[in-house]
């Protein structure tokens, strides 16, 4: 099989000997911290000061989107909270200068060094926001809000890109302590470390891929373009992570958006119909050789209680070609408490540990 420009060897999924060794940095077994570093990471926060927050009403909640998890954290925690927050809630790549007293700002970042982003936090804390920051214990960031902000340190080393799971679980412990999701916010942050830790459990690399939904989930996308359109805002936030995290571990090049937007885009819509026909599996590549642009795979990404396709039709107003579903109803069944926060957290990780499969199976991903 073929992804892009990479040779993908399939048969490396089949070998779980035969992927630990050419997983010779552990980008697997990073992968599958996740519950671990959701655990580590609301102890941190606690220590860091962030349950002081319970009770307050800020002016504003600032989410600080950096290169990195952050890019996608960020917006994943404004989707939880939803059109309901009681607060306005805004997205930012940078501090705005209008924080101040009344203001409470989330930073997460792996890049201790990030000039930028020293400067902002050093401008937020010296006009009194209440800056919670998610960064190393040295280096300029950290640097630039000691002994002001409350610094919520990592303690599970993981390699760019997957650490997903930390950004989210500080951004929900901080919005826990505020109120803004609903009372006991440790109960959610303990339910969704168990969650992930059987999620991980399941990718495991001992487990043939139609045991293991990440990589059933590889060898899905292998070979095509994917496009994963979320059917409600949690999702559509899942979305664009998984992409993120296709194009970091894989050099896949996806498309993520919501529904409702994705189905405006009449060129997609197209080559969906175009390319709706599975390929033939006696077709080989060298005497018959494949087009240059890999087929789309549509990927439906859903974290609510309400049937995908369903959802699909309703907020698109037609029907579509043959969707691949991803809606771990399954895994998280339907009225477990803050399934939608669940749901996310295990589509988020299968996501992860599937771009980092393709990205070993195809060599993307190079030795230590």
């Amino acid at each position: 099989m073929a992804t892009g420009d990479a040779v993908l060897d399939d048969t490396l999924l089949l070998d779980a000997a035969a992927l630990a060794a050419v997983d010779t940095g552990g980008v697997l077994r990073a992968a599958a911290t996740a519950g671990a570093q959701v655990r580590s990471a609301a102890l941190s926060a606690d220590e860091a000061g962030v349950a002081d927050l319970v009770g307050h009403r800020p002016r504003a909640l600032v989410l600080v989107r950096r290169p990195g998890a952050s890019a996608t954290a960020a917006p994943l925690v404004a989707a939880m909270l939803g059109p309901a927050c009681p607060v306005p809630v805004v997205v930012t790549d940078t501090v705005p200068l209008w924080t101040g007293p009344l203001d409470v700002v989330v930073v997460h970042t792996d890049d201790a060094t990030d000039a930028e982003l020293a400067d902002a936090v050093g401008s937020a804390v010296r006009r009194g926001s209440d800056v919670v920051l998610s960064a190393p214990g040295d280096g300029p960031v950290a640097a630039a809000g000691a002994g002001r902000a409350r610094l919520v340190e990592p303690r599970i080393p993981v390699p760019p890109g997957l650490d997903l799971p930390r950004a989210f679980a500080v951004g929900l412990a901080v919005t826990g302590a505020l109120g803004l999701l609903g009372g006991g916010f440790d109960v959610r942050l303990d339910a969704l470390a168990d969650a992930l830790d059987a999620e991980a459990e399941r990718n495991q690399p001992g487990h043939e891929p139609f045991m293991n939904p990440a990589k059933s989930l590889a060898l899905r996308l292998a070979d095509h373009t994917p496009l994963l359109w979320g059917v409600d805002a949690v999702a559509a936030a899942v979305a664009a992570h998984g992409a993120a995290s296709l194009a970091t571990h894989a050099g896949i090049v996806a498309h993520a958006d919501d529904v409702g937007r994705a189905a405006t885009l009449s060129g997609l819509r197209r080559a969906l119909e175009a390319g709706g026909a599975e390929r033939d599996v006696f077709h080989d590549p060298f005497d018959d050789p494949a087009p240059a642009a890999a087929a789309p795979r549509l990927m439906l990404l859903a974290t609510g209680e309400d049937e995908p396709g369903q959802v699909l039709l309703r907020r698109t107003g037609r029907p579509w070609p043959v969707a691949d579903v991803l809606h771990p109803v399954e895994e998280i069944v339907r009225g477990t408490p803050h399934a939608v926060l669940l749901r996310a957290g295990v589509l988020a990780a299968r996501l992860d540990i599937a771009a980092v499969y393709l990205g070993l199976a195809t060599r993307t991903i190079e030795p230590a």
